[in-house]
């Protein structure tokens, strides 16, 4: 076991890869199908094992993300299926999570809505800590409310959230709801066109595109989010949302110019202004 070990932490040291031993460890486990694998062990990995934890270690050789190839990914307090459907949960995305269930947490019945809802990662670990709350996740691809829907029924909250395939950009995309929700959170796409191509391949080669790209300047679907949004807050409702570096100000004007009121912008865990939070 310790000389593929070893070897595989050569070959990802070698690729450029970062944490190149946990790396090797979690891939190691994944391919024997183990909780966790002891490196030091002395058992000698069979044909079978060794063909198999080979062909993972080409797919992350070839700058795969770890989490879509062993197909989980953990984010705030749960581990969450992914695939090349959905963005990969970030832990920056966690303040939003945060900041949600703090709003939410006295209310007695609120109800949520996620636009761009990919893993359902956001959505469904403000359900899971929020248990009186109730939820409704929108996203334009089937493939990603598929992923959605396999997290929620994993978590156990398949009962307490409704999915729907629809996009903003759809013409009366705002009459699809019938009642106004509390809160609102977004992880809209927001990396300028020109920018894509100069992003990591684990991120543009296996990230969808469409959670990727926010058009010329990142602020694209912001714009089109400030149309929509409004009427489906309730009053002292918020809105909470994930920009891109350099963008909170910005964002904050175009949903202040819609007659939401910015209230807060959160720091991320390396100091970038990552979360608008506005009010109704």
């Amino acid at each position: 076991m310790q000389p593929t070990f070893k070897r595989f932490i050569q070959n990802l040291s070698a690729a450029g890869i970062e944490n190149p031993r946990l790396e090797a460890r979690r891939l190691l486990s994944f391919a024997l199908n183990l909780e966790d694998v002891d490196i030091f062990s002395s058992r000698r990995l069979s044909a079978e094992e060794v063909k198999k934890a080979e062909a993972f270690l080409q797919r992350r050789l070839e700058h795969e993300p770890l989490d879509k190839i062993i197909g989980r990914k953990p984010f705030y307090k749960a581990e969450f299926i992914v695939s090349d459907a959905v963005l990969s949960p970030r832990p920056d995305t966690e303040i939003l999570v945060e900041a949600a269930v703090a709003f939410l947490r006295d209310k007695p019945a609120p109800r949520v809505l996620d636009l761009g809802t990919g893993s359902g990662c956001i959505i469904l670990s403000i359900l899971g800590d929020v248990p009186k709350a109730r939820g409704t996740a929108v996203d334009i691809s089937a493939a990603a409310l598929q992923i959605a829907a396999a997290n929620a029924g994993a978590l156990g909250l398949e009962n307490r959230i409704e999915l729907m395939n629809a996009g903003w950009f759809d013409e009366n995309f705002a009459d699809s709801f019938s009642a106004p929700f509390e809160l609102i959170v977004s992880n809209p796409p927001y990396i300028p066109t020109a920018e894509i191509a100069g992003l990591e391949k684990e991120v543009r080669a296996h990230d969808p595109l469409a959670a990727l790209d926010g058009g010329a300047d990142g602020l694209r679907d912001y714009r089109r989010l400030a149309e929509v949004v409004p009427p489906l807050l309730k009053a002292g409702g918020r809105l909470m949302l994930e920009v891109g570096e350099g963008q909170a100000a910005a964002v904050a004007a175009i949903f202040g110019a819609a007659g939401l009121k910015p209230e807060e912008i959160l720091p991320d865990l390396s100091g970038t202004e990552r979360c608008v939070i506005l009010k109704k």
